[in-house]
């Protein structure tokens, strides 16, 4: 092993962390990282000729707290970890915090190579007003009962999703966790991928193969904390104040969060640029098609149901990002989760917005799963439903995602929307279960938006999330029928047949509000016409309607595409007929036309005429 001296190679063009050169046939590894507070710096890995803890590297530090050394010899797999002296004379060792790769014990970075030999590298994801998410937790998507399942147990279920219809997989956090179960919101290794779940090149290869098949990919990011536990970024370089966790946070109250006192110093630019840099990677790296912000209102405030205590230098930095993302990765999205549907997320960065394309819109999921969920049909308001269907965030239908179950609102207290429907039952999948859980995932599926499943929500999973209950397979053949409704359902959202364009319009009419027997309707479009305008009949009430009457925007022949009450779906469920209708002139609903539409309980009904 060779220690070459910093002015003999560029370090200070390169990125922090270990990377990897090679040159005249021989490799190099350059080691950068940031610690202002640090007396001295090493680095001490298994490149060394004798034992990696008896032999360290020097590393020499920059006028802004950048240490930097190259090491000759350092290769794919070298373990590593860098030694420190604080302020006090104390020495500490620490993973590296761009370390790309962390051991199985979580005691030492790993030095890589970016390698992957990619097979669909101009993949481009579809335009957002197509896209239907599927969201999994890697560690239970396809595991067995005695560990978590990886990147590649996940491929094997990939024809499955294709199937159903979606065309993007949100994976909840990948970044290295202590443990092998977590929901990965607690990282401790910002840029490295879980190793539980196969690590980079597995996570590559899912991309790879997700965009070879059609499927885009976004990725869900913890910045508005860390860790809390086996954090090595705590106090890293031996410096704090108030006994908080040193260069990486805030040393006062802002350090407070749900999570610990972990939250980043979004205020310092070393800070941001570590942030910053963790996204750029996922998205170029990785060729990720987009990013979900966990919990972003602990990113632009302290405590968010304060009113004046914004952070404005978080704020400006999810700006920052946004905008560097729209010009590097313009075809790429970013959604936040910002719990209070703040309609200022997702106006552009030139309008003084924080740039996000969409946003969880917890409003939705809350409405509509009390709407299904209420024991008594008198409990369920209609007007409450037309106000979240109509809903937008800045007259934009494709700035929210919009969804009946997602990883939070199955857990926590919560469980599965056919366990809260109808828990008394032996399985919790009675005719109220099914039929319910269908209408609300429906409503989701047609209302604008971007629409979102949970993993197993098709299948009638029940009961709650859990990192170490795996998905139940075999409901996928118990609930095969379930599963085609689903399937349907996609379909019409993303016009596969051609007749359902509206359902990916702008456009939206709840022109018809019935709160006595509880039913609702709207009008979904694009353009208008044939092939374009959409109705939806929604029932919320365990009571069938032979012709039920609604207005209609156009006159001839409308079509039934799908009726939630047909015993393709389940031979147990009512089997209410509802077939094609003439709209005839007579003014109904504030439109000139109406027809008579077959209603069974809880149903809902799509309808359309064919394009011309």
């Amino acid at each position: 092993m060779t220690t070459m001296t910093p002015s003999s190679v560029d370090v200070q063009s390169q990125r922090l962390g270990a990377s990897l050169r090679h040159e005249n046939g021989r490799s190099h590894c350059i080691f950068r990282v940031w610690a202002p507070h640090a007396q001295q710096v090493f680095v001490t890995g298994t490149f060394s000729d004798l034992n990696w803890k008896d032999k360290a590297v020097a590393l020499e530090k920059n006028d802004v707290g950048v240490w930097s050394a190259v090491v000759e010899g350092g290769q794919p797999g070298d373990e590593y970890r860098i030694q420190l002296q604080t302020p006090n004379g104390d020495w500490v060792e620490r993973r590296d915090p761009y370390g790309r790769e962390v051991n199985d014990e979580h005691t030492a970075s790993i030095i890589v190579e970016d390698d992957y030999d990619w097979r669909a590298p101009d993949f481009a994801m579809p335009a957002w007003n197509e896209l239907v998410l599927y969201e999994i937790h890697v560690g239970t998507f396809n595991a067995k009962e005695e560990k978590p399942s990886t990147f590649d147990d996940c491929l094997k279920k990939i024809h499955y999703l294709k199937e159903l219809g979606v065309n993007a997989i949100a994976i909840m956090p990948i970044c290295a966790f202590p443990g092998d179960y977590s929901w990965g919101y607690n990282p401790s290794d910002f840029f490295a991928v879980e190793n539980i779940y196969g690590g980079a090149q597995q996570l590559k290869k899912f991309v790879d193969t997700c965009h070879q098949h059609g499927l885009s990919v976004i990725l869900d990011l913890v910045y508005n904390h860390a860790g809390p536990d086996n954090l090595d970024l705590w106090q890293f370089d031996g410096w704090s104040e108030n006994d908080k966790g040193g260069v990486y946070f805030y040393q006062d109250h802002r350090a407070s969060t749900p999570w610990g006192h972990t939250r980043f110093d979004y205020g310092r630019s070393e800070v941001r640029n570590f942030i910053h840099d963790n996204v750029m990677m996922w998205l170029d790296e990785f060729k990720l098609d987009g990013a979900r912000f966990d919990a972003t209102v602990y990113i632009r405030k302290v405590d968010h149901v304060s009113v004046d205590d914004d952070l404005t230098e978080g704020w400006s930095l999810l700006q920052w990002i946004n905008e560097s993302k729209n010009e590097k990765f313009p075809g790429k999205i970013t959604i936040a989760e910002d719990i209070g549907s703040e309609p200022w997320v997702v106006k552009s960065v030139g309008e003084g917005g924080a740039g996000f394309d969409a946003q969880w819109d917890t409003e939705f999921v809350h409405v509509i799963r009390s709407q299904i969920i209420a024991p008594n049909d008198s409990d369920r308001s209609m007007n409450l439903v037309k106000q979240i269907v109509e809903k937008k965030y800045n007259d934009n239908a494709f700035q929210r995602v919009i969804y009946s179950e997602s990883h939070d609102d199955v857990a926590n207290g919560k469980a599965r929307v056919t366990y809260e429907i109808d828990h008394e039952e032996g399985d919790n999948r009675s005719f109220f279960s099914k039929k319910r859980s269908i209408l609300g995932a429906g409503v989701a599926l047609t209302s604008p938006g971007i629409p979102m499943i949970f993993q197993g929500q098709e299948m009638l999973e029940n009961m709650w999330f859990e990192d170490t209950d795996p998905l139940d397979w075999f409901l996928a053949k118990k609930y095969k029928g379930i599963i085609h409704a689903y399937r349907d359902l996609i379909k019409l959202r993303r016009n596969v047949h051609g007749t359902t364009a509206g359902l990916m319009g702008h456009h939206c009419d709840v022109f018809h509000v019935n709160d006595e027997q509880k039913v609702i309707a709207y009008h979904r479009w694009n353009n208008g016409g044939a092939g374009d305008n959409v109705i939806v009949v929604a029932n919320f009430a365990n009571i069938p309607h032979e012709n039920y009457n609604i207005g209609m925007p156009k006159p001839g022949l409308w079509k039934v595409r799908f009726n939630s009450s047909s015993k393709v779906y389940d031979p147990y469920i009512d089997d209410f007929e509802s077939v094609d209708t003439e709209a005839y002139e007579a003014e109904k609903d504030e439109h000139a036309w109406n027809a008579n539409v077959g209603l069974g309980a809880y149903a809902l009904v799509i309808l359309s005429q064919d394009a011309a």
